[in-house]
């Protein structure tokens, strides 16, 4: 299924993210992982893309696995700084191939020893957008950010670029981790004040360790409200009372925003079926599932 079809149902929707092992020695640990997340029955189920494509036939082949053995919807990732067209075209061959129908368009990180870009063939998202419309077949989302590309100057040059991935054919847009819902509800009144009517799926991350705070600021510098570092303090050193808690906040960001008109919900689950399973099961009434 097109994602596309998934959310004009207007239902509430709630899906997790995987991500690909590194390298062969993990694949089967990893692969066990998304199955038991698979199990859980999601809406669907994104797998993330190794920087530079390094782990691209893995994503294939998980997201290929959930599909066909598992009868899950799958999104694969796909970035394209530093990729050539060639190398792109070959994914979507691949994807194409398996009947994966849904992708998700990323730039992706600069690499830290790049220093000529003239010769990349993409630059921006966008582009990579352009080229899967191109391409035909696939039903494209793309990533926003409620808080703001930290490479952008202001909300309004964000959001720009977020209209131009859009008329470029995405379809829809995921959400980097928030901690407020405040934000993006405002973010929400903002987007659709400049034209962007396309299904905005928010993105959250259980924070089930302290040390998952420190990786999220320095990557993103994602706001903290008061509240939910009180809890960090709190339980921070006790590893299973921290998940216990990270979870509950999460399950009460995700019922505050299904309240508030927010139907599509997607959680950075990091390959943790445990997690996972808990808040399907906080939210078993809720869903009706």
């Amino acid at each position: 299924m097109k994602l596309s079809e998934l959310f004009l149902q207007k239902k509430l929707t709630l899906s997790f993210e995987v991500f690909p092992p590194k390298s062969g020695d993990t694949y089967e640990s990893v692969k066990f992982a998304t199955e038991k997340i698979a199990q859980l029955s999601p809406d669907f189920m994104s797998v993330t893309y190794g920087a530079g494509g390094g782990s691209s036939k893995y994503t294939v082949s998980i997201a290929t696995n959930l599909l066909k053995n598992y009868g899950v919807t799958p999104i694969a990732h796909l970035t394209c700084v530093s990729s050539d067209r060639e190398k792109v075209r070959g994914v979507l061959d691949e994807l194409r191939a398996n009947g994966i129908e849904n992708i998700l368009a990323l730039r992706g990180d600069i690499p830290a020893n790049a220093s000529d870009k003239s010769n990349w063939a993409y630059h921006y998202a966008s582009e990579l957008v352009r080229e899967i419309r191109d391409y035909g077949g696939f039903c494209i989302g793309g990533a926003c950010y409620p808080e703001g590309h930290i490479e952008s100057t202001t909300m309004e040059e964000d959001i720009c670029h977020i209209k131009e991935k859009v008329d470029m054919g995405c379809e829809f847009l995921t959400t980097q981790m928030f901690f407020d819902n405040d934000i993006i509800y405002r973010f929400l009144y903002k987007i659709r004040e400049a034209g962007i009517t396309v299904p905005i799926v928010a993105g959250i991350m259980p924070v089930t360790n302290a040390a998952q705070i420190k990786r999220i600021c320095s990557i993103s510098g994602t706001y903290l409200p008061q509240r939910f570092l009180s809890i960090v303090d709190k339980f921070g050193g006790n590893p299973k009372a921290m998940a216990q808690a990270g979870v509950a906040y999460a399950t009460e960001q995700i019922i505050d925003l299904y309240a508030n008109g927010v139907n599509a919900v997607h959680i950075y689950s990091m390959n943790k079926p445990e997690i996972a399973a808990q808040i399907k099961e906080n939210l078993s009434e809720i869903i009706g599932k």
